[in-house]
C-alpha cells in the first residue's frame, strides 16, 4: 500500500506513541491530521519534539475525544484512523474514574461512530494490556480473562467491546491492538522500563518486585509489509483470535508472539532479545491488521523503530512483565 497522499487521522498523537507513528506516516508520505486534546498554551505534546520539517507537514486539530462533533470533524474525508487517544494513568483513574470512562470509552465510541459514518477505510484502535489484569497464567494470551482492576483498564475493556460491536453490528473494519510495556525516546522517565534502566544506571541494581520470573520479550512490532501468509492467499479462520480483537477476517496467531528458546539470548531477525522479568510474565498474540504501525525493541541502542513497507500483514505483540 502506498501512503503517499494517504489521509490519516491520528488521535492522541501527542503521546509517545502517537508522536512516532505521526512522524513516520510523514515520512512514508501520508497527509496526517493530529488530533490532540485542547490546552490553553496551544501546546501540541510531544509532537513539539518533531524536526521542524516534518512538523510543518502535519495538520495539528486541537480538541476533546468526549466531544461528538470534534471528533467528526477531524474524520471526516480521512481514509484511515489510528485512534490512540486516551486517559493512560492507572493512580489517577482512581481519583478521577469517571472523567477516564468519558474519555475511553466515550471518547472511543465517537472515534467508530464518526469512522462508520464516514466510511473509512479502516480504524486501528489501540488497547492495553491492562485489561487482562494479574495474570492468573503466564504466557497471557486470548483466552486469557478480562479484569477490571481499575477504572482505566475497565474503561479499555469498555472501549474495547464497543469496537467489537461495532465491527460485528456495523461492519466498521476495526482492529484492535493490546501493546504492553512498548518504551523509547520520548516516554515517560515514570515507565517501568526507564525506571529499570535508571536504577540500573544510578543504583548498580535494580529492584525485583514479585517471584515469579518470566522469560519474555521486549518488543511491539507492528509490522507493515505482507505476510507471508497473505502473500500466498492462505487464511485461516480460527475463532480463538476474535476473542482480544475485532477485525474484517481473523487469522491465526503469529508465531512470534510465542516464548522465545531459553537457549537462544541473543536477538532474532527482528531485534527480539530474551529477557529475565519479575513478577505476572505475559506474552499476548496481536491483530491481524490492515495497516500497521510501528516497531519497538530493546536490541540495538536500546531502541528501535522501524516500517516495513505497507499493506495487509501481520502485527505481532511481545511484551514484558509489569
Amino acid at each position: 500500500m502506498d501512503w503517499t497522499e494517504k489521509r490519516v487521522l491520528v488521535t492522541g498523537a501527542g503521546g509517545f506513541i502517537g508522536s512516532h507513528l505521526t512522524e513516520r506516516l510523514v515520512d512514508h508520505g501520508a497527509d496526517v491530521r493530529a488530533f490532540v486534546r485542547y490546552n490553553s498554551r496551544n501546546d501540541p505534546g510531544l509532537l513539539r519534539l518533531l524536526p521542524g520539517e516534518r512538523l510543518d507537514r502535519v495538520r495539528i486539530l486541537m480538541g476533546d475525544l468526549r466531544d461528538a462533533d470534534a471528533v467528526r470533524s477531524a474524520v471526516r474525508d480521512v481514509d484511515v484512523v489510528f485512534h490512540l487517544g486516551s486517559l493512560i494513568a492507572i493512580p489517577y483513574s482512581y481519583a478521577r474514574p469517571r472523567e477516564t470512562v468519558e474519555t475511553n470509552v466515550l471518547g472511543a465510541l465517537n472515534v467508530f461512530e464518526a469512522a462508520r459514518d464516514a466510511g473509512v477505510e479502516k480504524v486501528v484502535h489501540t488497547s492495553t494490556s491492562e485489561v487482562y489484569g494479574t495474570a492468573r497464567y503466564v504466557p497471557i494470551d486470548e483466552d486469557h480473562p478480562l479484569q477490571g482492576q481499575s477504572p482505566y483498564s475497565a474503561s479499555k475493556i469498555g472501549a474495547d467491546k464497543v469496537a467489537e460491536s461495532f465491527y460485528r453490528s456495523f461492519d466498521v473494519p476495526i482492529a484492535t491492538i493490546r501493546p504492553f510495556n512498548t518504551y523509547g525516546p520520548r516516554q515517560s522517565a515514570r515507565a517501568v522500563i526507564p525506571t529499570i534502566i535508571t536504577q540500573a544506571l544510578v543504583q548498580g541494581k535494580v529492584a525485583r518486585r514479585g517471584t515469579t520470573p518470566t522469560s519474555t520479550t521486549w518488543c511491539v512490532r507492528f509490522s507493515l509489509s505482507p505476510s507471508r501468509r497473505e502473500q500466498s492467499g492462505r487464511r485461516s479462520t480460527s475463532d480463538r483470535t476474535t476473542r482480544s480483537r475485532s477485525g474484517p477476517s481473523p487469522r491465526r496467531l503469529h508465531p512470534s508472539w510465542r516464548r522465545r528458546s531459553r537457549s537462544s539470548p541473543r536477538a532474532d531477525a527482528c531485534g527480539r532479545r530474551r529477557a529475565r522479568s519479575s513478577g505476572s510474565g505475559a506474552t499476548t498474540p496481536g491483530q491481524s491488521a490492515s495497516l500497521a504501525g510501528l516497531r519497538l525493541c530493546p536490541w540495538k541502542k536500546g531502541f528501535c523503530e522501524r516500517l516495513h513497507g505497507f499493506g495487509n500483514t501481520w502485527a505481532s505483540i511481545s511484551p514484558t512483565t509489569t
